[in-house]
């Protein structure tokens, strides 16, 4: 029995919903670290230079709840550690934030003085994906090249469901 029209329009469209899925990614903020007191000042932003973060994309704060959490700050606090305009704030881990607005987006821990200490994250989301080149000064990049615990493997997932659904749903209208 050949498939209605209908039936194939909606496995196409169900199809198409899955592999535009594709482009977000699953930062995980610090890799393997994780979300804790750094062994350095500046070991997040260190994270994140290689990084490129775009809409849609999702930040994942992974540490122990009471020992930590994720204020989502203005750059005034983030630059001071203080919180006087606190956009958010997270305190159960793992915590998973949604990058739906472009810009600059600041993030710290906000007990004690894990701040200070260099638990905090600054980032830029743009829409596009930008080319990998020389820094802001001009100077080539000399920071080594990120390790795989770093990565996501989210676009990898959503590639294997959009096949996945590319061969089992024509199976649904036999």
């Amino acid at each position: 029995m050949a498939p209605s029209l209908a039936g194939s329009l909606l496995a196409m469209a169900i199809c198409a919903l899955l592999l535009g899925e594709a482009s977000a990614m699953d930062h995980i903020v610090g890799g393997s670290f994780g979300w804790k007191i750094p062994p350095n000042a500046t070991f997040y932003q260190e994270w994140a230079k290689p990084r490129t973060f775009e809409l849609n994309d999702q930040l994942v704060f992974l540490y122990t709840s009471a020992l930590h959490n994720v204020l989502e700050v203005s750059e005034a606090d983030f630059d001071g550690c203080t919180q006087d305009k606190v956009i958010g704030m997270h305190p159960v881990g793992p915590t998973i934030i949604p990058l739906t607005k472009g810009g600059n987006h600041y993030f710290f821990c906000g007990i004690g003085t894990h701040c200070d200490q260099g638990l905090k994250l600054s980032i830029t989301v743009g829409k596009a994906s930008a080319a990998t080149g020389p820094d802001d000064d001009g100077a080539p990049d000399t920071s080594p090249p990120a390790d795989a615990s770093n990565s996501s493997s989210a676009p990898m997932l959503h590639y294997f469901a959009g096949v996945l659904g590319l061969i089992l749903l024509p199976l649904l209208f036999v």
